[in-house]
């Protein structure tokens, strides 16, 4: 059983969010504009959650490892930010218990706050669109501090943000990603076992509980 906390930072893509399929649809027009074969939905999940840049390296190289010339990057990154701008949330939808973990959460009186390796200019309004954003009371995006997950700088910010001891707070996410940020930073941490990581089963990177949903969450404290 876990402490109850003073302060939960939540994941929010493969967390709170089902936003492959508009992720999906990006990458697969901008590569048929930069005359490359689409890659599908079924890639492009194994290949979200290391921010926008990863992404697009995994995208043109097909290889979740792959590499690519600085100047493909820029040439594929303008095209993927202006259809990702223009398709944010067109088929992104809320995981199940997603609003049941939430509104419990803000029931305890915790601090809430949002943490993800995603540019703020995609994920502010995708917050607002789902009508999540009320909820936190800090987002931290992927270009909001020098260093991003899995260092531990974002879940560090929030908690001296907040004047909570690491110790004393909870990261939830679902990759290891999210496992490795909570454990530098010296945080808990609790894992969903549906979102993105990378085809590997979350279990794998020990993180200290595994819900099916967010509205089990009540069950993992003492």
């Amino acid at each position: 059983m876990l402490k109850k906390p003073q302060l939960v930072l939540i994941d929010l893509d493969g967390t709170l969010v089902d936003s492959v399929p508009d992720l999906a649809f990006c990458v697969d027009e901008m590569l048929k504009q930069l005359g490359i074969s689409p890659r599908g939905e079924t890639a492009v999940r194994q290949w979200v959650g290391n921010g926008v840049q990863r992404l697009i390296e995994r995208a043109i190289s097909n290889d979740l490892n792959g590499t690519i010339s600085t100047e493909q990057y820029a040439q594929a990154l303008p095209i993927f930010e202006k259809l990702y701008a223009e398709n944010t949330c067109n088929k992104s939808c809320l995981y199940d218990g997603v609003l049941e973990g939430l509104n419990w959460l803000k029931q305890q009186g915790w601090h809430l706050g949002c943490i993800t390796n995603k540019p703020a200019q995609f994920t502010l309004p995708l917050l607002e669109t789902l009508g999540i954003r009320s909820f936190f009371e800090i987002v931290i995006s992927g270009d909001t501090l020098p260093e991003k997950k899995p260092h531990p700088m974002p879940l560090l910010h929030a908690a001296d943000f907040f004047k909570v001891k690491p110790e004393q707070s909870l990261m939830i996410g679902d990759s290891k990603n999210d496992v490795q940020a909570a454990r530098a930073a010296g945080f808990q941490v609790v894992c969903v076992p549906y979102g993105y990581n990378h085809g590997e089963n979350i279990e794998l990177a020990q993180p200290d509980a595994v819900i099916q949903t967010l509205a089990e969450l009540s069950k993992v404290f003492e």
